[in-house]
C-alpha cells in the first residue's frame, strides 16, 4: 500500500507542476512512471514489483477479506472495491515494467479515446459510453461520501493510526473523488456528442480543472487532496484492519 501511495504522491506533485508552470508533460500514471524513469530503470522495477504485491493482496481481500464487517452488502461492496484497486495496480505495474523494458509509456489518454471511438461504433455505442460514464460518477460520489462520513476510519485500527489521519484522509478521499467526477463528466461529454476526443482518463482530467477560471488554485486544491489519499494509504498500510 506504500507504493501505492507514492504513486499518488507522485501525481499530486505532477499537477502541482501543471497548476503553476513546472513544465510537468503528464499528471496520470504515465507521468508518475516517467518521473520515476529519470532515476533509473531499477526504480520503475521496484515499483512494479511493490504494485504486483499489493494488487495480489487486494485480490485476496476481494475473496476473503473485510470479515470485521458485519453487513454483508457493504462487506461485498468493499471487496469489490478491493478488486477495483487489484485491477488498477495492475495496469500501472504493468506499464512500469514495460517502460523498464522499452524505455517509453503508452499514452493512456489516446488509449481511452481509442477504446471509446470504438465503442461508440457499436450499436446503442452512446448509450453505453453513457452508462460507463455513470458508473464512473457514481464511483466518484462513493469515493467521496466516504471521505465526508470519515467511514474509511472503519478499515483502520485507530489505535495504531495518528490523530491527524482523520483531516487527511477526508481530504485525500474527497479529492480523489472529485478527480474520478471530472473524468466521468468527461466520458459523459464523449457520449453526448459522439466524440471520442472528449473522453480522458486522470491526465486530461486535472487538465480540464486547470483550464477552467482559477483553474490552477483549483487543480492546486485537487492536488493536495490526491496527496493526501497518499499520504492516508502510508498510514493504512500499517493500521489496516483487513
Amino acid at each position: 500500500m506504500v507504493v501505492y501511495g507514492a504513486v499518488h504522491v507522485l501525481i499530486a506533485w505532477l499537477a502541482l507542476q501543471v497548476a503553476f508552470g513546472g513544465g510537468a508533460e503528464r499528471t496520470d500514471s504515465k507521468g508518475a512512471l516517467s518521473e520515476l524513469a529519470e532515476n533509473g530503470a531499477w526504480l520503475l522495477w521496484t515499483v512494479g514489483i511493490g504494485l504486483v504485491f499489493f494488487a495480489i493482496w487486494q485480490l485476496i481481500l476481494a475473496f476473503v477479506g473485510y470479515s470485521y464487517v458485519a453487513k454483508k452488502r457493504k462487506r461485498i461492496s468493499k471487496r469489490i472495491g478491493s478488486a477495483a484497486r487489484a485491477i488498477t495496480a495492475s495496469a500501472i505495474a504493468l506499464g512500469a515494467f514495460k517502460y523498464a523494458t522499452s524505455g517509453a509509456a503508452e499514452d493512456t489518454t489516446q488509449q481511452q479515446q481509442e477504446l471509446t471511438a470504438q465503442v461508440l461504433a457499436w450499436p446503442g455505442g452512446q448509450w453505453l459510453v453513457g452508462a460507463v460514464a455513470i458508473g464512473v460518477l457514481i464511483t466518484a460520489g462513493v469515493i467521496a461520501y466516504k471521505g465526508f462520513k470519515k467511514s474509511f476510519e472503519k478499515d483502520l485500527d485507530m489505535s495504531r493510526a495518528p490523530s491527524w489521519i482523520e483531516p487527511v484522509g477526508r481530504i485525500g478521499w474527497i479529492g480523489k473523488g472529485f478527480a474520478y467526477g471530472v473524468i466521468g463528466v468527461l466520458i459523459g461529454l464523449a457520449a453526448i456528442t459522439a466524440d471520442p476526443q472528449q473522453s480522458g482518463g486522470m491526465d486530461k482530467a486535472l487538465k480540464t480543472v486547470a483550464a477552467q477560471p482559477f483553474g490552477p488554485y483549483l487543480l492546486a486544491a485537487v492536488a493536495i487532496g490526491i496527496a493526501a489519499f497518499g499520504v492516508y494509504c502510508f498510514v493504512a498500510a500499517r493500521a489496516f484492519k483487513g
